[in-house]
């Protein structure tokens, strides 16, 4: 009995705590859930805060020239100050100067050669230069043959057979005569028959002799001087013929030998220059400072990859491998990665302040130099889903001696000051349906959204266009859960591949010593305002 009067007891004291908190609750409104804050105007900076690294803005490459796989036998320590003409790096040769050495004799051998085919080529233009003084000289003595006929014997010739028809003609008259006058003196019993008969043959004779001549000329004429003159123009044209054909002859010949003497030199050449390759090749086995500088290792300088080895003895190395850096100017730059999200708000020309890691409470001015066109290639290889953009930040020419190359930095670009605008905090302002808008307290204590438009923002506050006044309140914890924020937690988010509340990681990175004036303002009023939800 007793216990179920306890148990009694019990429930309805359980029923009467429930109903004053129900009650409690029910005369509390929306507003203990939300933090207010209020729009502010005044001057506000649009940055981008990126991190990077210094470099300098001009320096010397050293790379291998050296072909194939090379072990380092000699390597200068890292930080070192070097005098122009000091060693810096030796490479492992040993095979290219074992290669050089055989293509010494290869060298000799060739030139060997060529000196052979130079002579073999003096020998063909002598010869041929004989042969064709000879052919000429037979061409000469042809056309002379010819000439000496044509000019002398035949007209000799033929003078003496019309003179021999000459005579044999008074030779005939002469027998005629003394014929008839020997028949009248035998008729008158003056002469003896056979004086007679002696007579009369002497002038058969004579007429035989006359035709005789008379055959000599015609046979002259018509045959011997025809026939000679033929046989002479014939052996004057087959030396003519000979001539051209000795100098073929002969010029083949010294092209042939000019071709091989061609192909021994392009030979020697081809060697020699193979000879000088090896040659440059061992020289190139020793890097020499081009000037005077500090040497900062390329592993330590690009290391890229973040697993690289340093550089060091025996290291093996490809050719083109870049090895040691050396700054060529005391003047210095940042190299600085920009997000995608914040790329559109990056140009030339706008300036910028640089906060080195190492020198606490250092600042140094810039201007933008250099944006990418295109993301970096390494940055995505390691992260598809990160694009980052090299931006070249060139410091002032009093950026002094205490920068080194690869020191860490954050780079804060200045997009936009505004010396009197409306702004709130970037997380105030959510998306809907693709309009930015806002929220606040009605009269009743209910949030309700109000359209706005929106200019700039720094990943902290951003600007407000129109849509709001000046001290009006605004939730900064808006209550739509599945709106996308319009501002830097998010670009942040997907810049470091991490959900919205790490992106105030960068924000912390902002150097503390940096002017009041040189930083987007803080909101004192809507510090100021307590959290409802804390009473």
């Amino acid at each position: 009995m007793k216990k179920k009067l306890f148990f009694g007891v019990f429930v309805i004291v359980a029923i009467i705590v429930i109903s004053v908190f129900t009650a409690k609750s029910s005369n509390s409104s929306d507003t203990d859930l939300y933090i207010l804050k209020p729009v502010q105007r005044g001057p506000l900076v649009i940055n981008v805060l990126e991190a990077g690294s210094i470099k300098p803005q001009e320096q010397i490459i050293l790379k291998s020239a050296v072909e194939g796989r090379r072990s380092i036998i000699y390597l200068i320590p890292e930080g070192t100050y070097v005098k122009k003409g000091d060693l810096l790096v030796e490479l492992d040769v040993s095979e290219l100067e074992t290669k050089r050495g055989d293509q010494v004799i290869v060298v000799q051998n060739a030139e060997a050669e060529k000196l052979i085919k130079a002579d073999d080529l003096v020998v063909a233009q002598n010869q041929a230069k004989a042969d064709i003084e000879l052919a000429e000289l037979k061409v000469r003595f042809a056309k002379e043959d010819l000439q000496k006929y044509k000019e002398g014997e035949y007209p000799k010739n033929l003078s003496e057979a019309e003179g021999n028809i000459k005579l044999a003609e008074e030779e005939l008259e002469r027998a005629r005569d003394k014929m008839e006058w020997s028949k009248k003196l035998y008729d008158e019993k003056y002469l003896s028959e056979t004086e007679m008969r002696s007579d009369e043959l002497s002038w058969k004779r004579a007429e035989l002799s006359l035709k005789t001549a008379k055959g000599n000329l015609d046979l002259l004429q018509n045959y011997t001087y025809k026939r000679q003159v033929a046989q002479l123009e014939s052996d004057l044209s087959q030396a003519e013929m000979s001539l051209e054909r000795t100098k073929r002859k002969a010029g083949a010949s010294v092209n042939s030998a000019e071709a091989s003497l061609r192909a021994r030199e392009l030979e020697h050449s081809r060697q020699l220059e193979r000879l000088k390759y090896y040659e440059k090749q061992v020289t190139n086995a020793k890097i020499y400072a081009p000037m005077d500088g500090l040497v900062i290792y390329a592993t330590s300088a690009n290391n890229r990859w973040g697993n690289r080895e340093p550089l060091s003895e025996g290291m093996e190395i490809w050719e083109r491998n870049e090895l040691i850096y050396l700054p060529t100017a005391s003047s210095f730059q940042a190299e600085v990665d920009v997000h995608e999200s914040n790329l559109k708000k990056i140009k030339q020309g706008l300036k910028a302040r640089i906060t080195i890691t190492a020198l606490s409470g250092r600042d140094f001015s810039g201007v933008v130099s250099h944006v990418s066109p295109l993301p970096d290639a390494q940055k995505m290889w390691q992260n598809p889903d990160l694009k980052v953009y090299k931006t070249v930040i060139k410091l002032d020419d009093d950026s002094g001696e205490l920068l080194k190359s690869g020191m860490n930095c954050i780079a804060e670009i200045i997009v936009e000051e505004f010396k009197d605008t409306l702004y709130v905090p970037l997380q105030c302002v959510v998306k809907e349906s693709g309009k930015a808008k806002v929220y606040v307290l009605d009269k009743n204590g209910k949030a309700v959204a109000k359209d706005v438009e929106i200019g700039l923002d720094n990943n902290r506050n951003i600007q407000i266009l129109s849509g709001l006044e000046e001290g009006e309140l605004v939730i900064e914890n808006p209550p739509l859960q599945k709106s996308t924020v319009d501002g830097a937690e998010k670009k942040n988010a997907e810049k470091n591949n991490q959900p919205p509340d790490a992106t105030n990681k960068m924000q912390e990175t902002q150097p503390k010593d940096k002017k009041q004036e040189d930083l987007p303002p803080a909101s004192p009023a809507a510090d100021a305002i307590p959290q409802v939800a804390g009473k």
